[in-house]
């Protein structure tokens, strides 16, 4: 059976949590076969180990899993409870490869299932998938996937798909809801504006990554990460490729907020005088498969490239087109912005084209905007904005990024560790709330 699922790559080092009852502290992790839950094997013929990437998913789906939420919309536990329950951390040792059941559209196209069914209680379908997944096979007749990621059905996150309106009327639910934070990125900015600022002015904290207005905005210096990226390959050409190269930009220069990273590219790479940008363009989509397409007629014309820059996604793609078209060569330098975890795995290989991912540290902010949304709900004051610092991804330092990205709670407690990924500015709390950034804030801004 052949099924376009993509791959959700867990690093190894990668910690998860598992959350069970205290009386099994001293029995080894349990992989169910009793066809009880949602991705059990349907005739008991595998086990299945459930495990969440954080503390809140791991409670929800396991203490919470049975509550009815549409009906009781809260739900405390006693301390009795609390007790009778324990969290243990897993420790990914080798790299898995899982089945990623959220991304857009799979469950549908593949399986013709929709989100109804894929929320019920009623199992048998999803167990049936569990069971298909399980038996796909590779070229090489060994199982294709190690296990499923899937979405939270009782601590899910909002996915607007690209839809403006879409995210416009989630938005108003959650003030509607009372929702004390939020954390959003943006799809067209100004027509979100006002239903962000009537949730801020309700007094919850709003997180926005990269566009305001928010109560903290979340921005990289882009010229500075465009910058690295840049000076990464430019040393490539010059000790590698004997200071000649040709060069793509896949760029998303339409993105206001994203333009300067490409200037950088510019900049750097026009002080080369052996390199040849002979390409710069705007893929039709950020993504994978934009990066794959737009490659492809590339190499139309341009068969022989030697640098390939822009987001991680894609360039990922334009690595698939390489590949596909017998194009791609160990020597190529292909690098990438956001330390995407498939880019992480290229990288690795140590004779893939894939060879820099500037990492913006999506676990390390991410942690930070949580921990800022419960210091707001406390009543303390919290930054205003927040830098999250650029940092080149090779195979030399990739070890130590990947222990600081399995444990960032770790890395934000520590002010000498989390300096290398954060910078902060300004104060705000909730009688400030007014004074929130309405503006297109950026450190590099003169």
């Amino acid at each position: 059976m052949s099924l376009a699922i993509p791959d959700k790559i867990i690093p190894a080092n990668t910690l998860t949590q598992h959350v069970s009852w205290a009386r099994y502290k001293t029995c080894p992790l349990y992989f169910g076969r009793g066809a009880a839950n949602r991705y059990d094997a349907p005739d008991n013929s595998y086990g299945v180990l459930y495990l969440g990437q954080d503390l809140s998913t791991a409670l929800m789906e396991s203490v919470f899993h049975k509550h009815q939420w549409a009906t009781v919309k809260k739900r405390t536990l006693s301390q009795s409870e609390v007790n009778q329950r324990m969290v243990r951390f897993v420790d990914v040792q080798a790299d898995l490869r899982l089945a990623d059941l959220t991304a857009p559209n799979v469950v549908a196209s593949q399986f013709g299932l929709n989100l109804a069914q894929l929320a019920s209680r009623k199992y048998g379908r999803l167990q049936k998938m569990s069971r298909t997944v399980h038996d796909l096979l590779d070229a090489a007749g060994q199982a294709r996937f190690d296990g499923i990621c899937y979405p939270s059905r009782n601590n899910p996150m909002a996915f607007a798909n690209n839809d403006p309106a879409l995210m416009i009327k989630q938005v108003g639910d959650i003030a509607t809801d009372k929702t004390g934070a939020i954390v959003v990125a943006p799809i067209d900015p100004p027509s979100l504006a006002p239903a962000l600022k009537k949730v801020i002015g309700g007094g919850a904290y709003v997180g926005a990554i990269v566009p305001p207005p928010a109560t903290t905005v979340l921005n990289a210096p882009q010229y500075l990460t465009g910058k690295v990226l840049a000076e990464a390959a430019a040393d490539y050409i010059r000790t590698r490729l004997g200071g000649k190269a040709k060069v793509v930009l896949l760029t998303h220069d339409s993105l206001q907020f994203l333009a300067p990273r490409f200037t950088a590219m510019r900049d750097t790479l026009r002080a080369l005088p052996g390199v040849t940008i002979v390409a710069d363009i705007s893929p039709a989509t950020v993504d994978k498969d934009g990066g794959y397409r737009t490659m492809k007629t590339i190499l139309l014309a341009q068969p022989n490239i030697d640098v390939v820059l822009g987001a991680d996604t894609v360039v990922l793609g334009a690595l698939a087109a390489l590949r596909e078209a017998g194009k791609a060569r160990a020597d190529q330098f292909l690098g990438g912005i956001d330390g995407e975890q498939e880019a992480v795995v290229e990288i690795k290989k140590g004779d893939s084209p894939y060879k820099a991912s500037i990492s913006l540290a999506s676990s390390i902010f991410g942690y930070a905007m949580g921990q800022q949304a419960a210091d707001w709900l406390d009543g303390k004051s919290i930054p205003q904005a927040m830098d999250i610092l650029p940092k080149a991804l090779t195979s030399t330092n990739i070890a130590d990024y990947e222990k600081d990205t399995a444990n960032p709670g770790a890395v934000y407690a520590d002010p000498s560790r989390r300096v290398a990924y954060l910078k902060m500015y300004g104060n705000i709390c909730f009688d400030t709330r007014g004074n929130y950034i309405n503006f297109p804030w950026s450190s590099e801004a003169k």
